[in-house]
């Protein structure tokens, strides 16, 4: 019995720092139409943040290519690339990564930060922080 106690309040206390995380998967929205574009999947690699597109909500561009990328993504797909990378924790936000536009081939510096379980804050900028944009991403349950 009590091993079974155990593994449910490990199951409570795991579940509860996921929640607190911004690892699994966003829906991203476009900043001038407000309507969803794609599905970001965040995820950990050895104590940084990376994410990925890992799906494309707009049928006709399913196999958009970044054109105005530079080195390897130039003329990669989309689907499936790397936009995010490098994010370190930071007291309550994640920052010090960087992340690309692929519509536009530009790559910035960026900060993630929750805003409850449900609601990212991505905010990509050049230099200091001031000089950028945020976008909301949602949890996609």
């Amino acid at each position: 019995m009590k091993n079974v106690i155990f593994s449910l309040l490990l199951m409570l206390v795991g579940s509860f720092a996921f929640a607190q995380s911004p690892i699994g998967i966003w829906k991203t929205m476009d900043d001038e139409t407000g309507k969803a574009k794609s599905h970001v999947q965040i995820f950990e690699q050895n104590g940084l943040l990376y994410g990925k597109v890992v799906k494309i909500l707009d049928p006709a561009k399913q196999n958009a290519v970044c054109k105005d990328c530079s080195g390897e993504r130039k003329n990669q797909r989309i689907l499936g690339m790397q936009i995010l990378s490098g994010l370190k924790k930071n007291g309550s936000k994640w920052d010090g990564g960087k992340i690309i536009d692929p519509n536009k081939g530009k790559e910035y510096s960026s900060s993630l930060e929750l805003d409850g379980n449900d609601t990212l804050k991505v905010r990509g900028y050049m230099g200091i922080s001031l000089l950028g944009r945020t976008q909301t991403w949602h949890r996609v349950k």
